[in-house]
């Protein structure tokens, strides 16, 4: 099969070319080295990273030493930060702002060598509840407008340590990925008067091809213009443009730690457990995004690269169709 096929949301078009598919197992997977140097999110390393901002720990334990199981500092290279008063301005034709922001590591777990895949769904639990906690911290400052949490799993993932973490850079503009799926999302509103994402999802669920599983409160699936190979979505079931709105909702918590949980050892068994990209996409902090946004989470595996005809088009080329992804990830 070759075909064309294009997102509903951002109409973008893909290339779906399964002539060129390759079996799970066979994608070349690069061995990574074991590393051998210092790591300064190990337990009993606190002090080599900046003052902790959110530690779940021992109630008898002081911040910044032992006692935690979970973590969040600031990057110590940081891509933004709040040193820098924002500024805005213009020259000539070109746009320039000061590098105001957050730039934040989220350490996962004391432990060294492990995974999402090998953690008990309790510690994804403590992430998602880390997550939210900085999120919603992070927004009450009026200069943020968005706020990316994300994850990058391996060095061909864009991963320098390989500690468990995640990051959360928050930007004082709205991204143009996330400019550009609202801009999708209003249209296909104003046409229909229904969420496009509450659409993907009902179609999905009816066709049941493209659905890896659900449980209670998401669904976990292999979009229709799929781009990369296994691509992967976490979408809350029920309606809601804002991440940070199941702070109040503890069940949904444990639920979406239920869905990470369950994709990762997936992952892990079926396609050799590859460095991903994990982020989270949800509305930026702009009014009157309620009706048609639908936040989610996007789970790219690295297993191949982006070269000249996708770099100069803008098409993605996608070996495994979607619904052969979703075949293989519910075995």
């Amino acid at each position: 099969m070759i075909e064309l096929r294009k997102d509903p949301i951002v109409k973008r078009w893909v290339i779906i070319s399964s002539e060129r598919s390759k079996r799970p197992m066979d994608f070349k997977k690069v061995i990574e080295e074991p590393e051998t140097f210092f790591c300064p999110f190990d337990y009993g390393n606190e002090y080599s990273t900046p003052p902790e901002v959110l530690a779940f720990r021992e109630p008898s334990s002081k911040p910044n030493s032992s006692g935690w199981w979970l973590r969040v500092v600031p990057n110590k290279f940081p891509a933004l930060s709040t040193e820098h008063e924002l500024k805005k301005q213009g020259y000539g034709i070109y746009d320039q702002m000061s590098g105001y922001g957050y730039h934040e590591v989220i350490i996962e777990t004391p432990e060294h060598n492990t995974s999402l895949a090998k953690m008990p769904e309790s510690q994804i639990r403590e992430i998602m509840w880390a997550y939210v906690k900085r999120f919603q911290e992070i927004r009450k400052d009026r200069n943020i407008k968005y706020i990316q949490i994300f994850k990058n799993k391996g060095r061909e993932a864009g991963a320098t340590l390989s500690h468990p973490h995640s990051q959360l850079i928050a930007t004082p503009i709205v991204p143009i990925t996330i400019r550009s799926e609202i801009e999708g999302a209003k249209s296909y509103y104003d046409f229909r008067e229904r969420c496009v994402f509450c659409d993907i999802i009902s179609q999905e669920l009816s066709e049941k091809v493209r659905v890896v599983f659900r449980t209670s409160e998401f669904v976990v699936i292999e979009p229709y213009a799929s781009r990369f190979p296994y691509e992967t979505w976490i979408l809350p079931i029920k309606h809601s443009h804002d991440f940070g709105s199941i702070e109040t909702k503890p069940p949904l918590v444990e639920d979406l730690a239920k869905a990470v949980s369950i994709i990762a050892k997936k992952f892990e068994k079926k396609i050799d457990d590859p460095p991903f990209n994990l982020v989270i996409h949800t509305a930026p902090f702009i009014e009157g995004l309620e009706h048609y946004y639908h936040w989610h989470i996007e789970i790219i595996p690295r297993l191949t690269n982006i070269a000249g005809f996708e770099w100069g088009t803008g098409f993605n080329i996608n070996h495994i169709a979607p619904e052969q992804a979703c075949a293989d990830l519910s075995e």
